[in-house]
């Protein structure tokens, strides 16, 4: 017998969501909305915020963040079976890292169309290795942020670190990521287990290549 949510979405499509400010203000509450709809079937939603929505006013400030420890990502492999070796590099700034990721040898090429681009990348990802800041602790949220705060959502994960004092670094605090043309970042034991949120800030478009669980 089919589930309410197989019959809601029954090819398990990515979907994508326009919440007014009203229906953006209650995270869980929506998270639910999105169930109800059948949308976890395919493993990815798209949410985008309301346009009165800003989590920072500026990013014109974030130049000399540090970058701890910024990796640089070797990919090994051919015929769709690739291997990837994270080779870390020395503490840079978001300044430093802008101006390597916008260089010529690093930088997005022209493209017409985003299939286009898909190609590029599968076609050069074992040559030039980009770098990656990854993992880097914190947020870029202002604190009177309440709606969609990755620092403070108000879920269950929540709950863990006050009531057990257990902090789990990327799982319930926030990490920052800075990426440039061809980084990637695999899905994670606790991206499966959990749903993982990630926002967008500033910078070229974001891909994600998702496979649903189902197949016959």
């Amino acid at each position: 017998m089919a589930s309410e949510s197989e019959t809601l979405n029954p090819s398990a499509r990515i979907m994508t969501f326009y919440p007014t400010m009203e229906e953006f203000r209650n995270f869980s509450r929506y998270i639910a909305y999105i169930e109800s709809q059948g949308a976890h079937r395919a493993g990815l939603a798209k949410v985008v915020p309301p346009k009165e929505w800003k989590p920072r006013a500026s990013y014109d400030d974030i130049d000399d963040l540090v970058i701890p420890a910024p990796i640089q990502q070797l990919v090994t492999g051919q015929s769709g079976l690739f291997t990837q070796y994270n080779i870390q590099k020395k503490a840079m700034t978001v300044r430093e890292f802008r101006k390597i990721a916008n260089s010529d040898k690093y930088c997005t090429p022209r493209y017409s169309e985003f299939e286009e681009l898909e190609r590029k990348y599968w076609k050069n990802l074992t040559f030039n290795p980009p770098i990656y800041g990854a993992d880097v602790n914190g947020t870029l949220y202002e604190k009177h942020v309440d709606e969609w705060n990755i620092g403070r959502l108000r879920t269950i994960l929540d709950l863990v670190e006050k009531e057990s004092g257990i902090t789990i670094e990327g799982v319930n605090t926030p990490y920052l990521y800075f990426g440039m043309w061809k980084t990637s970042f695999a899905w994670h034991t606790e991206d499966m287990d959990l749903y993982s949120i990630n926002y967008l800030h500033f910078g070229e478009p974001k891909s994600w290549l998702q496979m649903n669980t189902c197949f016959p």
